[in-house]
């Protein structure tokens, strides 16, 4: 699998910073669309290869890991006029650097690798390391998020140093490669800062609660973001706490490490979950959902010796897992997605590593497992291994992260590795944060006594043990394991199945529901018009729905048309939420076998491809005209085939009865605005005309232009091509456990519906709040080609805006 992984990188992509898997290319940052503040890793200075070398060690691959090492001494510059994360390209590339150094050292020393060597890896990790200190000239001593490799933070061509928050991961994440970078070379400054970093975090932790929030301002040191756990945005800071204990050996980060794990044991634990609080009232929560990030903490609770929440948490993570082949980026208190994607995270792996080690316990062996098959079922492509776009269908996004090849492969190795499979002994290592190997003689090298410690008070030993238990004394009882994680395991299965589908509590309801609504159904109409609510279609196509509580036939029924609206309103907020669970196209034929899965949107109309078991499959041609919107000119080409349309200048549902009657089978219909991906526009769903379409039997479905390009570059280069269309990507084990709304696919909330064409029916309700007060008409514009909504639109957004500016956060942080 890391062959798989890393030749492809090396084919394919190499110098650039990574692989773009589904598109075999590398990412070039400019080159590509911009993904925002995630492409802040990228500092085109082939970050894959650097946070790849000491993995090459680690699976014996010496041969390979001289070569990258030459190859990264000859080609890799540091000194681009490029703005990157101060956090991702410490733990990236300076620890690739440091972790590649330690490993050419241990090589050399063994008398048969490496013999050439000189440091040059060290001397290039110096080199960066000076790069990065600009970013601690801040009056806190927090550094700046982002710093300019050529021209650092001041000065308009840095085009940086103006931020003013960074998360508390951001700062707390420093320490363990600086202070191996001054314990090889000598030189205290890197220690120094980052120590200082971490001091004002610790003088700025609320402290009464004695727990840190997730943003703070870097000049002030107000806390920005004031809730506070152990996932995104905070993480790595208690990693660190009690790893430079271990790398470094100096009690004071053992005290402030247990100081905050008992407030996190006291507050945030809440045994198998992990919940978000406010440091000022630790007793509120302050989110019912957990990120995927919060996996490493088991492994991180066995480094400290506390093995029975470890279980605990970790079986919860488990069966998460299970439900949906990975975990998501978000899920909930009863374990249902929030956030759907998947960008091949090693959490979890590192957690089950851990709790091996610590138990013996085979069960752990068939976590591994369970990790190993979906990564090989659902995300590996002929390039590579491809991101999860969304977990529920199994559609991809065109990325491989660095720290797949960095972590993901170490710990997995090592999790199923006997002894004699190693070529060193890991237990004379610690591992980084970006799993990244520095050894623990760094504690007896020379440092200079210069560095305070800025010890503030007696160390306190009465707070926690010294040493951790031991483990067979802990667990005489070879069951004691799995009686922890027997009850989890049935809570979650519990929690997990789908809703009851909604039965009408008797008299006083309105005689329609809003997620019963469709807008192309004549009695449904003829009800809004009863309750006062008129639809309206605007010139793109799209519908508008207005309520007039005088044109209503009675005072019940303006109350009636009262609660539709603002059901519709609820409706929307909950669908914004949740998302919408998208369609996957998976192209089948060779070479591909099913590896590749587009993400694509459904119709409101034609064959419900969710109520199928199978699917539809067949062959892709492309339908001429290209647009669909007159009849179909090569039918005998069309006939029997998957028809490929073009988006625009007419209706959605004209296309499909041309196609249909050419003899299609089914059709996709491709996004005529160039650049426009998944990645970063919302799915809506493909909407009538405004009259029947019981009379298309068939399966439509939309793709935006980049995942539509994949498909039709493929039938360019292999000429057949086979796809299967389907509500999910098949070989899966299980049925997932989605967090669909239950409403029929009939509507869709304007929302999730971006860059209509002119005269292109998207039938979405542009939601109009009413008052009882008022009789006068409420409106709002809907969103169309412009960049223009009203205030009112914003308001019904507001919570679905909230939670993606968390995930572009979480994003921008990559923790």
């Amino acid at each position: 699998m890391f062959d798989h992984a890393y030749q492809n990188y090396m084919d394919h992509a190499y110098p650039a910073d990574e692989l773009m898997p589904l598109t075999c290319r590398g990412r070039v940052r400019g080159l590509e669309p911009s993904r925002g503040d995630v492409d802040d890793a990228l500092g085109k200075f082939s970050l894959t290869l650097i946070d790849t070398l000491d993995t090459l060690v680690l699976l014996n691959k010496t041969t390979e890991f001289e070569a990258a090492v030459r190859r990264v001494l000859s080609d890799v510059r540091l000194d681009n006029d490029i703005v990157v994360s101060v956090f991702e390209t410490n733990i990236r590339v300076l620890g690739g650097l440091l972790g590649g150094h330690s490993m050419a050292v241990m090589l050399k020393e063994g008398g048969q690798h490496m013999q050439w060597y000189q440091d040059e890896l060290l001397h290039m990790a110096k080199d960066l390391g000076l790069r990065l200190l600009p970013a601690f000239n801040t009056s806190s001593g927090l550094p700046y998020p982002r710093v300019n490799l050529k021209y650092g933070v001041r000065g308009p061509e840095t085009r940086t140093g103006t931020e003013t928050d960074t998360c508390t991961a951001c700062a707390g994440t420093i320490i363990l490669e600086f202070a191996a970078l001054s314990r090889f070379t000598g030189d205290p400054v890197f220690e120094a800062h980052a120590r200082r970093a971490l001091d004002f975090l610790w003088e700025k932790r609320q402290r009464n609660s004695n727990l840190v929030g997730t943003t703070i301002n870097i000049h002030s040191g107000e806390w920005v973001r004031r809730d506070s756990g152990v996932g995104a945005g905070i993480d790595s800071y208690y990693e660190y706490l009690l790893k430079a204990y271990i790398l470094l050996g100096d009690d004071l980060f053992l005290e402030r490490f247990n100081i905050h794990y008992a407030s996190i044991m006291k507050y945030i634990s809440q045994p198998p979950l992990l919940l978000d609080v406010h440091i000022h009232k630790p007793l509120l929560p302050a989110r019912t959902w957990m990120d995927s990030l919060l996996a490493f903490f088991p492994g991180l609770q066995v480094l400290k010796g506390d093995i029975r929440p470890a279980i605990e948490t970790h079986e919860m993570l488990y069966q998460v897992t299970k439900k949906h082949n990975f975990l998501p980026e978000a899920f909930t208190t009863d374990f249902r997605v929030h956030w759907a994607q998947h960008p091949l995270r090693p959490e979890f792996a590192e957690s089950t590593y851990f709790l091996y080690k610590a138990t013996g316990d085979p069960y752990y062996l068939e976590a591994g497992r369970t990790i190993l098959d979906n990564l090989n079922r659902f995300a590996r492509v002929p390039c590579g291994f491809a991101a999860m776009k969304d977990v529920r269908t199994g559609s991809h996004e065109d990325r491989m992260d660095s720290f797949f090849l960095a972590e993901m492969f170490k710990y997995l190795f090592l999790l199923f590795a006997e002894a004699e499979d190693l070529p060193f002994d890991v237990e004379d290592y610690i591992f980084t944060t970006e799993a990244h190997l520095l050894p623990l003689s760094l504690s007896t090298a020379p440092h200079s006594s210069s560095i305070p410690s800025n010890r503030t008070e007696e160390l306190d030993d009465s707070n926690f043990d010294w040493t951790c238990p031991n483990t067979r004394l802990l667990f005489p009882d070879p069951a004691y394991p799995g009686n922890l994680r027997d009850p989890i395991r049935s809570a979650v299965d519990k929690s997990c199945p789908r809703p009851a589908p909604y039965r009408e509590p008797g008299m006083g309801r309105p005689p329609l529901r809003a997620q019963d609504f469709m807008a192309n159904n004549p009695e449904h109409l003829e009800l809004l018009r009863r309750m006062g609510v008129s639809l309206i279609h605007l010139k793109d196509g799209r519908v508008q729905l207005v309520q007039h509580a005088t044109q209503a036939v009675s005072a019940v029924a303006a109350e009636d048309g009262v609660r539709f609206m603002q059901e519709m309103m609820e409706l929307s907020s909950q669908q914004q939420k949740e998302q919408l669970p998208p369609r996957a196209i998976q192209i089948v034929s060779h070479p591909f076998f099913g590896r590749v899965v587009l993400t694509a949107g459904p119709a409101q109309f034609g064959t419900d491809l969710s109520k199928s078991s199978t699917g539809l499959r067949g062959f892709v041609t492309v339908a001429e005209p290209y647009s669909g919107c007159a009849e179909i000119t090569n039918a005998e080409y069309v006939r029997g085939h998957i028809a490929l349309l073009q988006r625009g200048q007419c209706m959605f549902a004209e296309k499909a009865r041309h196609i249909q009657k050419a003899g299609a089978i089914g059709g996709i219909v491709i996004d005529d605005n160039e650049g426009s991906s998944s990645d970063t526009a919302p799915l809506f769903q493909m909407a009538g005309d405004g009259r029947s379409t019981d009379d298309i039997t068939m399966p439509l479905l939309f793709l935006f232009h980049k995942e539509g390009n994949i498909l039709l570059e493929a039938l360019k280069e292999y000429r057949e091509v086979e796809v299967l269309l389907s509500d999910k990507a098949r070989d899966r084990a299980k049925e997932d456990c989605l967090t669909e709304a239950t409403t029929p696919t009939s509507f869709e909330p304007i929302s999730q519906s971006q860059e209509t064409s002119p005269t292109e029916a998207e039938a979405e309700a542009d939601l109009a709040e009413s008052k009882e007060k008022r009789d006068s008409e409420k409106r709002e514009e809907p969103e169309g080609d412009t960049d223009s909504s009203s205030q009112s639109v914003d308001e019904l957004m507001a919570d679905w805006r909230e939670d993606l500016e968390v995930f572009q956060q979480m994003e921008k942080d990559e923790l």
